[in-house]
């Protein structure tokens, strides 16, 4: 079977298996379109964008184009809310034949008053899908003319999902978050206070993560996006520190704060014991002016690591040797399952991202064992390929990727945007080992065809 499987003609240079006794060059393509035909993995510009912006919970969020694309993105993140939930309800222009023959500027129109009117909400998105950037709806127009009469922020989302790939849909969305940015006051707002950007409350993480800081005794403005808040974001400037969690969909806007605003900002992750830990001393170590910051901060990190020990030992004792296929959507979350699989004794055979750059390939290639793939925007193919190959007892990846894992006969860990399980922080690393262990060590994989079970 291994040698039916190959990897698609103009595919190559976007995969990469580090070697042993040899220098490589290492030489990977990214930043790139998907290949015609590959049935990529990776989604679109307006998915990308959907994604980042889909947590602001009290904002309407209106998809101006047919209605499949907004089916294809309704629900998509498990993001919760503390209070309203207008992001849970999915709208639509529905563009129809006609529409698309004379413009669908007028029915924008009408949709958004009617919305807005009815749920009154503090602001509102509108996204651009392929069919508008064809037939040239001037949405950025209606925008204007609706913002002028109801008084409320309605923000254009530049989304059309041929202009390039997901990570460009997360610089359409940070666009249309940095026109909120700068708009609210700012006054009443700690020195002492941050920004989480790029976290997305799946399951609660924001609050989470929210709360470790706020025991540190540092105030936290605004989350971008989960749990999101129109007024939180529009006083987000008013903040000492941005601290970046996802860092492929909002770098951008974190850069764009700190030259509007000259805001700092620093390069974080949740995952992890080893990873949460330090996010919590790196925002520490720059309020020196505050030294009890970090002491509270030492004391979080002690009192949460021993709740869970004992029980992390139990986990990496039964999954040591074990080995794990990794596929996300940002390189910067693999590096953390990286050290969160070695945490508990596996190692890692395929690590791949859809949106990587040269930068997060390279590090991987550091961070990687010998024999290990590093792949770009893959496909099934090449993902069924490589956990036959190399032999992988799991698959961590998303709702795409669940499929596969099974079809192939192995575990599965979705550490994507659809989960309803923490896995972030301490206790999210603890959920994450039990996941694991549960999916690895099921009695169920003795009957898969590749382990000898049945044909």
């Amino acid at each position: 079977m291994k040698e039916e499987i190959g990897i698609l003609e103009g595919r190559q240079h976007q995969v990469f298996e580090k070697k042993s006794g040899e220098e490589q060059q290492f030489d990977i393509a990214c930043d790139k379109t998907s290949l015609s035909g590959s049935v990529s993995q990776r989604a679109c510009v307006f998915c990308g964008s959907r994604v980042v912006l889909y947590p602001v919970a009290d904002a309407i969020h209106i998809v101006h184009g047919p209605i499949g694309c907004a089916a294809y993105t309704w629900d998509i993140r498990g993001a919760v809310s503390s209070g309203p939930e207008l992001h849970r309800l999915s709208f639509s222009t529905d563009l129809q034949e006609m529409d698309v023959i004379y413009g669908g500027e007028k029915k924008l129109y009408r949709s958004l008053i009617e919305l807005i009117d009815q749920y009154k909400p503090n602001a509102a998105f509108i996204y651009s899908t392929c069919i508008i950037g064809l037939i040239g709806d001037d949405i950025d127009a209606v925008c204007r003319k609706v913002a002028q009469e109801k008084g409320i922020p309605v923000m254009p989302v530049h989304s059309e999902g041929f202009k390039g790939t997901k990570k460009d849909g997360y610089k359409a969305a940070c666009s249309a978050l940095m026109k909120l940015i700068g708009t609210g006051s700012t006054e009443g707002i700690s020195k002492c206070s941050i920004n989480i950007l790029g976290e997305f409350n799946l399951a609660g993480e924001a609050w989470i993560i929210r709360e470790y800081y706020e025991k540190m005794g540092i105030e936290v403005v605004a989350t971008m996006t989960g749990d999101g808040r129109i007024d939180a974001i529009r006083r987000s400037h008013g903040v000492s520190l941005n601290v970046v969690q996802c860092s492929g969909s909002m770098t951008s806007l974190a850069k764009e704060m700190e030259e509007k605003y000259g805001i700092p900002y620093i390069r974080v992750s949740y995952f992890g014991f080893e990873d949460m830990s330090k996010s919590l001393y790196d925002v520490a170590a720059l309020f020196p002016e505050r030294p009890e910051i970090m002491e509270k901060a030492r004391e979080i990190v002690r009192d949460e690591i021993r709740k869970y020990y004992p029980e992390m030992q139990k986990f990496k004792g039964a999954l040591s040797g074990k080995k794990a296929a990794i596929y996300v959507g940002g390189a910067f979350k693999t590096f953390s399952l990286i050290k969160a699989l070695r945490t508990i004794g596996m190692s890692v055979v395929l690590a791949g991202s859809q949106t990587g750059n040269k930068d997060d390939y390279l590090r991987l290639k550091e961070m990687c064992d010998e024999g290990t793939v590093i792949v770009d925007d893959s496909n099934p193919v090449e993902l069924s390929k490589f956990v036959l190959e190399k032999e992988a007892d799991l698959l961590i990846g998303g709702v795409k990727e669940r499929p596969i894992a099974f079809k192939l006969g192995v575990g599965f860990c979705d550490h994507n945007h659809e989960r309803k399980i923490p896995l972030a922080g301490f206790v999210g690393m603890y959920n994450f080992a039990k996941e694991v262990y549960e999916s690895v060590m099921s009695p169920v994989w003795q009957f898969a065809p590749r382990k000898g079970g049945l044909a």
